[in-house]
């Protein structure tokens, strides 16, 4: 049997003991600031809440809906979703009527980014669940920002004639921006805190939003897969939506997501869920 030396016995006591001894903990990152704020970005009076079933609830009802955008704060990243009706309405003081219903804006979009500190430039992202003039009046506000756009659902809001909903003239300011096509879905930062998911129904490539906040947990914002509460409850398709096996099959997965991640739902033009949410500029984290 070979004989070490002592110095090469001690090399081998030291190597072996490197070897079984544990790494050196890695400081793990920390999870980045995450927020979600409310902004009141308009006001809808519908005269006929049937356009919003077409099993006949709500036939000659009066209505009105809550037109809200929501910016979530990842670390110093910050996203938009939904742009509103457009902050040009802020100033007629009666509002405008199109599209079947009486739209008005008390505050702006930019009053709100303001009171945070903010400018339209400090936008990230900006993502649409939908081409819907309601939810993108403010296309031309954010020429910096990177949109994240289903291509299906661009390809359809750029038809001619326009879809019913759609304002070529909004959709017309997109053709200079920077986007990046989200298909299917999309985990924005990486680290399953904001995803962008596909429901499609509403329009072809409509997309819902599941918001995971340190504290406050998941949070589910509906694009307009629901209009109402009456709509998520009942199931009730709109007339309009161009798809009702789409729409169905987007309702299943919505539940489904809900229910297995504990989310808050919110149901974005539900003048309740908006009125729940923390009255701006208060949050979610």
């Amino acid at each position: 049997m070979k004989k070490h030396s002592p110095r090469s016995a001690l090399r081998i006591v030291c190597a072996i003991t490197l070897a079984i001894a544990p790494a050196p903990a890695i400081r793990a990152t920390p999870a980045p600031d995450v927020r979600l704020y409310t902004l009141d970005c308009g006001t809808l009076e519908i005269g006929d809440m049937s356009m919003f079933s077409d099993t006949g609830e709500h036939s000659g009802e009066k209505g009105m809906l809550a037109v809200p955008c929501y910016l979530i704060r990842h670390g110093r990243d910050w996203l938009l979703w939904d742009t509103g009706l457009g902050d040009r309405l802020a100033a007629l003081p009666n509002g405008e009527t199109r599209l079947g219903g009486h739209w008005t804006v008390r505050r702006t979009l930019t009053s709100q980014l303001a009171a945070l500190g903010l400018t339209p430039g400090d936008i990230r992202y900006v993502a649409l669940s939908h081409m819907h003039a309601d939810h993108s009046g403010n296309i031309g506000l954010f020429p910096r920002a990177t949109w994240l756009i289903s291509p299906i659902e661009l390809a359809w809001a750029r038809d001619a004639p326009a879809p019913l909903g759609v304002d070529p003239s909004l959709i017309a300011r997109l053709a200079k921006a920077r986007i990046e096509p989200v298909a299917d879905d999309r985990d924005v930062f990486g680290d399953g805190s904001v995803r962008i998911l596909r429901a499609p129904g509403h329009t072809p490539g409509h997309k819902i939003l599941l918001v995971t906040l340190p504290r406050s947990g998941a949070v589910a914002l509906s694009g307009d897969l629901f209009h109402s509460r009456d709509n998520y409850e009942k199931s009730l398709v709109p007339p309009v939506n161009v798809s009702r096996a789409d729409t169905l099959a987007s309702f299943a997965r919505f539940t489904r997501l809900v229910r297995n991640t504990h989310a808050r739902v919110v149901i974005q033009h539900a003048r309740e869920d908006f009125a729940a949410m923390p009255a701006f500029p208060r949050y979610l984290d």
